[in-house]
């Protein structure tokens, strides 16, 4: 596979014409959504994870699975209920016919885990998928067990019913590289949609990539170089958001009670290579980390009662903060 190209700008020019396939098999399935299809091919490819936010009926489940077959990765849902056990995720070790332990593995071996509705199951269920999500392994009875590669989790929340809901910890949710918000079609995109699903069986994408070129473009983008104003700006993005330091932003010491970790500075920078690189740029620059900015910071930053009272979103607290200096 690495000696497929003779350089890395070949690579990458191969990249972009592999993602032009990607989208176009997706849309055989997806009808729109075309901004949360790239984030979600962003984290796949910069080796992250993402929260897919959306009332029900809007395909995020449909979108995975989707995902998973033009990727030719394994795929496994998980719908989180507050019954359910860490070991209903990770797996468990049985005592088999020959009086032997032996460890049975749980639906989080495969590459793409949907964690259907995340925040219905108790925080001790959902941290059976942190070790899983950070360190691509887990341990069971004190015997570490590795996941194949490539391994992502792709969660989703319904943001309206929050009845017998466990908000996810802080600890879990910086775990995701993305928080993608799935908004309604527009009318053009709903008729075509239920003239999709009502007339006849939808069209079956076909696989665009192996697991084998999956890895290799995700070390690509490892490899792409980033201007030191890029950095400087992503790292100043992620100090304005902090209250009560020295690049505070006047809006953060106003609105924000809790500030993005260093996490936040990494994923913009890699978000902002994958994001140059899907559009045919062979290094980022200050736009492409813009772009990022908000999927990424969403999830990252507590907002406080007065910024809540007075309608100040996160994004709007991110908006302003990139539209000018502190």
């Amino acid at each position: 596979m690495k000696e497929q190209y003779k350089s890395d700008v070949e690579a990458i020019d191969a990249f972009v014409e592999k993602y032009g396939k990607l989208k176009d098999e997706i849309a055989k399935v997806i009808i729109g959504q075309e901004e949360v299809v790239e984030y979600v091919i962003i984290s796949i490819f910069s080796r992250g994870h993402a929260l897919l936010v959306g009332v029900p009926g809007l395909a995020k489940t449909l979108l995975v699975n989707t995902i998973s077959k033009v990727l030719g990765l394994s795929y496994n849902r998980i719908q989180f209920t507050p019954d359910l056990m860490p070991s209903d995720i990770i797996g468990t070790e049985i005592l088999d016919e020959s009086r032997a332990f032996r460890f049975v593995k749980g639906p989080v071996f495969a590459n793409i885990i949907l964690a259907d509705e995340i925040n219905r199951t108790p925080p001790k269920t959902q941290a059976a998928l942190l070790e899983a999500m950070q360190e691509k392994a887990i341990t069971v009875a004190g015997k570490n067990y590795k996941l194949s590669e490539p391994f992502f989790v792709l969660a989703t929340q319904n943001p309206i019913e929050q009845e017998g809901t466990y908000p996810l910890p802080e600890a879990q949710l910086d775990r995701f590289m993305f928080n993608i918000w799935l908004d309604y079609p527009s009318f053009g995109e709903e008729i075509n949609i239920v003239k999709a699903t009502t007339y006849k069986e939808m069209a079956e994408p076909e696989m665009v990539l192996t697991a084998e070129e999956i890895l290799y473009f995700q070390d690509l983008v490892r490899k792409i170089p980033v201007p030191d104003n890029v950095y400087e700006y992503a790292v100043e993005l992620a100090s304005m958001t902090r209250p009560g330091t020295d690049k505070a932003h006047s809006l953060a010491n106003e609105y924000i009670n809790w500030g993005a970790g260093p996490r936040a500075s990494q994923y913009m920078i890699l978000g902002a290579k994958c994001h140059a690189a899907l559009h045919g740029k062979y290094s980022p620059d200050i736009e492409n980390v813009k772009a990022v900015a908000v999927s990424v910071l969403r999830h990252r930053i507590v907002r406080n009662y007065k910024a809540e009272a007075e309608g100040f979103t996160v994004e709007k607290i991110v908006q302003e903060m990139m539209n000018k200096k502190p």
